[in-house]
C-alpha cells in the first residue's frame, strides 16, 4: 500500500519535497496546504509543474484538506521555531496523522521549551501520531553525523563539527536569512530578535549531549557577521563591499573534560566549503566531507527519506536518534 502524503508549506523548500516525493512509487501525493491565498485552490501541478497532479489541490488548512482526503504523514516546510510550529501542527496530530518537518528547534524541542515539548509528546502519544524534525543541519551533518561516527569509538573526549557553506549557491530567501547586504549592527539586532541568521545550532550540541549523557552546562553560543571583502553579486542580489554576507555561528559547551564545538560559517563566495567531524577519542577520527553537503538538496531528501521510518516508529515527539537510519528508497 502507498504512503498517503501531503505537503504543508509550499515555499521554495517545499516544492522540492514535492518534486522528490512524487518519484517514489511507494508515496502517492494528496494534496497541499498553504496560506498564501495566490495558491490556495489551485493544483499542485499548477503551482509545483509535477505532471499527475492535476487534481490533486491546495487548501488553505489541514482540516480543509481532510474534508477530501487523510493523509498518513504531513511533509512539514513552513516555520523555525517550536512555539510557532505546534500551532500548526495540533490539529495534524489530533486526526492521527504524522509529521516529518524541517522546522529546526523540533530537532531537539526540549532545550528552549521543555514543558511545551512535554505536552506535544503526550498530545502524539494519545492520537498515535509521530513527529520528527530533521533536515540536514540540523538534522544530520552537525549533529546526527557526529553521533553515528562516536559508535565506532572506545571512548570520547571531545568532538568539533565545522561546516563551512558557499552561500551563493543557495536560494534566495537563505541568501537574505543570513543577513546578506545589511549592515553588520542592523544583523547583530535582528539575530537578538530572532528574526535573522540560522537557527539549530544550540539544538544540535544539545541532541550530542543528550545522546552521550553528557551532563552539559550553559551553552555558550556566538553569531557574528561575515563582511564582505568586495562586492559580491549572486543570482538573487548584489552585496557591496563592508556590507554582511553571510554569518559565523558558533556553539560550545562542556560536561567537565568532556568538550563539544560547533562551528558554521555560511556566507557567500565562501571558500573551500566542507562538512568536517573531529573526534578526540580511541580511536580519534577526522572525518572530512569536501565540499560539504548541498543544504537545499540534502534537506529535501533528508524529509522524504525520513517518511517510512517515521511511520513504523513508536508514536510521540521523535528525536533523530528515535529512529533507524533514514536511507535513500
Amino acid at each position: 500500500m502507498k504512503i498517503k502524503v501531503a505537503q504543508f508549506g509550499l515555499g521554495p523548500i517545499g516544492i522540492e519535497t514535492l518534486k522528490l516525493a512524487a518519484t517514489k512509487p511507494w508515496i502517492e501525493i494528496v494534496g497541499g496546504v498553504d496560506i498564501d491565498p495566490a495558491k490556495i485552490g489551485k493544483s499542485l501541478t499548477e503551482v509545483t509543474g509535477i505532471k499527475g497532479l492535476e487534481k490533486r489541490k491546495i487548501y488553505s488548512s489541514f482540516d480543509a484538506l481532510c474534508k477530501n482526503v487523510k493523509p498518513h504523514l504531513v511533509l512539514h516546510t513552513a516555520v523555525s521555531r517550536m512555539k510557532t510550529v505546534v500551532p500548526q501542527l495540533e490539529p495534524i496530530v489530533k486526526a492521527g496523522v504524522s509529521v516529518v518537518s524541517s522546522c529546526e528547534e523540533l530537532l531537539f524541542p526540549q532545550l528552549k521549551n521543555p514543558a511545551l515539548a512535554k505536552k506535544f509528546d503526550a498530545l502524539c502519544r494519545k492520537h498515535g501520531a509521530r513527529v520528527l524534525g530533521t533536515g540536514v543541519n540540523p538534522g544530520f551533518v552537525m549533529d546526527t553525523l557526529a553521533i553515528c561516527l562516536t559508535g565506532v569509538c572506545r571512548s570520547v573526549e571531545k568532538i568539533e563539527v565545522e561546516r563551512v557553506v558557499n552561500a551563493s549557491l543557495r536560494r534566495e530567501p537563505l541568501q537574505r536569512k543570513i543577513g546578506s547586504g545589511l549592515p553588520p549592527d542592523e544583523f547583530r539586532k535582528l539575530f537578538k530578535e530572532e528574526k535573522m541568521g540560522h537557527v539549530g545550532l544550540v539544538e544540535s550540541i544539545a541532541l550530542i549531549a543528550h545522546v552521550l549523557g553528557w551532563k552539559i552546562g550553559a551553552i555558550n553560543e556566538t553569531c557574528e557577521p561575515m563582511i564582505a571583502p568586495k562586492k559580491i553579486k549572486t543570482a538573487f542580489l548584489e552585496v557591496p563591499k563592508g556590507l554582511c554576507c553571510g554569518i559565523h555561528h558558533r556553539a560550545e559547551a562542556s560536561d567537565s573534560q568532556k568538550i563539544l564545538t560547533l562551528d558554521l560559517k555560511m556566507y557567500l563566495d565562501a571558500k573551500d566549503p566542507r562538512d568536517a567531524v573531529k573526534i578526540t577519542g580511541d580511536p580519534a577520527i577526522n572525518a572530512i566531507l569536501h565540499g560539504g553537503v548541498h543544504g537545499d538538496r540534502a534537506t529535501v531528501a533528508a524529509l522524504v527519506n525520513a517518511v517510512p521510518v517515521v511511520l513504523k516508529a513508536p508514536a510521540g515527539l521523535l528525536l533523530m536518534t528515535d529512529i533507524p537510519v533514514p536511507r535513500v528508497g
